[in-house]
């Protein structure tokens, strides 16, 4: 789960386990997201996204909803079938692939090593079950099931070592299980949320092998993974001052470079669960087990919340994968930011700051970098960016420029 950089073809990469949803989405949504992080300090992989996320009920038949996630390297699909198995329990099937998505960073103490870094390319298919276990509620209480195939392929970078043995092509099998009540939109700012959740997730790869510097690393052939969250979005009525705050925890049985929880960076729309550290690299820290603890508050500066201050912290414990372990157990990040909503509320912009408490750098502690991320909502804005269902062309046009040549 890390970025790309091919000679003069890098780009943002939609991660797209950030837009598998634990439901069908009943909203209709257009959205375009862009986000980027930068350190201040040393050399990173590139993180960011640019993505088109579209959300169409009734999609030919009231029982079909299709989810597409367009990104220029990269498409995330899954069409929804509602009320196969009884009322209260639909279908997904999805297809997923592109380019540089199973691309892997190596960074081992607060350095990005790009000789022990490459390419991976992959794609797959899929299907979910999703039960409702409380028609009615105000706060719905899914169970989710989600099979996946997936295969990848792996290539040097221009940097990787010769000397640097890449690891086999790899076909893999991943059944995800796991209760959600409550849960967020795919939305960079929502305004309200709340989730209570625990997961079960297994990988089951097709036999195990070697590879690195005189196959000093293993692939495993299975790895096990068991996580929780705990999450709440507010805003006040009157004030419209608005929190987050999250306790995210999980651990994990035979796990290797590929199947640990990595921890850093702010990308909220980088994974299903991302695990923000303010001033961290993206995914920096590569962890068998973790508790990661984070939350912001958002004020308002004037009547209308055009304009806000923000402010957010984060402090995570890790217990570290074999081969990547540094100095210390606990991390802490802490950040500051400007937020712009447009008037009709259609767009959105943050721009902020990280700091880094424990990052590891040329050896010190502390490391800076600045972001941003921006939302256009085409459902809300009158006079749409473009229209898919109109002018394909435009749209691809469009996701053509969210490339970034370097």
């Amino acid at each position: 789960m890390a970025h790309g950089r091919p000679i003069l073809v890098a780009g943002y990469v939609l991660l797209a386990a950030g837009l598998a949803q634990a439901q069908i989405d009943p909203e209709p949504r257009e959205l375009v997201q862009l986000g980027h992080n930068q350190p201040l300090q040393g050399k990173a992989p590139l993180s960011g996204y640019a993505f088109y996320y579209g959300n169409i009920p009734h999609w030919h038949r009231t029982n079909l909803t299709l989810r597409l996630a367009i990104a220029p390297v990269y498409l995330d699909s899954e069409l929804g079938v509602a009320g196969v198995l009884g009322p209260n329990t639909d279908l997904g099937f999805g297809m997923a692939g592109g380019g540089f998505a199973d691309t892997y960073s190596e960074i081992r103490r607060g350095k990005y090593l790009q000789r022990e870094s490459f390419t991976g390319h992959g794609g797959g298919l899929s299907a979910s079950l999703y039960h409702l276990f409380n028609p009615g509620d105000r706060i719905p209480l899914n169970a989710v099931v989600h099979v996946s195939g997936h295969y990848a392929t792996y290539s040097e970078d221009s940097k990787t070592d010769r000397a640097f043995e890449l690891p086999e092509d790899q076909l893999s099998t991943r059944v995800r299980a796991g209760l959600r009540w409550g849960g967020r939109e795919p939305l960079m700012m929502p305004d309200l949320a709340m989730e209570l959740s625990a997961w079960y997730e297994a990988e089951v790869r097709a036999g195990s092998s070697s590879y690195g510097f005189a196959n000093d690393r293993r692939v495993r052939p299975d790895a096990h993974l068991f996580w929780g969250r705990a999450m709440l979005t507010y805003t006040l009525p009157e004030s419209k001052h608005s929190f987050t705050v999250s306790l995210t925890a999980g651990t994990s049985v035979h796990p290797d470079r590929f199947s640990a929880y990595r921890l850093g960076g702010v990308l909220p729309l980088v994974s299903e669960f991302p695990l923000t550290l303010p001033g961290y690299y993206f995914q920096e820290l590569s962890a068998r087990s973790f508790g990661l603890l984070a939350g912001d508050y958002a004020v308002p500066l004037d009547s209308r919340q055009r304009l806000s201050v923000a402010a957010s912290a984060a402090v995570a414990v890790v217990d570290y994968v074999e081969g990547l372990e540094q100095p210390g157990r606990w991390h802490s990040g802490v950040g500051a930011g400007v937020i712009y909503r447009s008037p009709t509320d259609s767009w959105h912009m943050l721009m902020g700051y990280g700091y880094g408490i424990e990052a590891i750098r040329s050896g010190h502690r502390g490391a800076h970098s600045i972001g941003f991320l921006v939302q256009f909502d085409l459902g809300r804005n009158r006079n749409p960016l473009f229209n898919p269902g109109e002018n394909a062309a435009r749209s691809r046009g469009l996701q053509r420029l969210f490339q970034i040549f370097r």
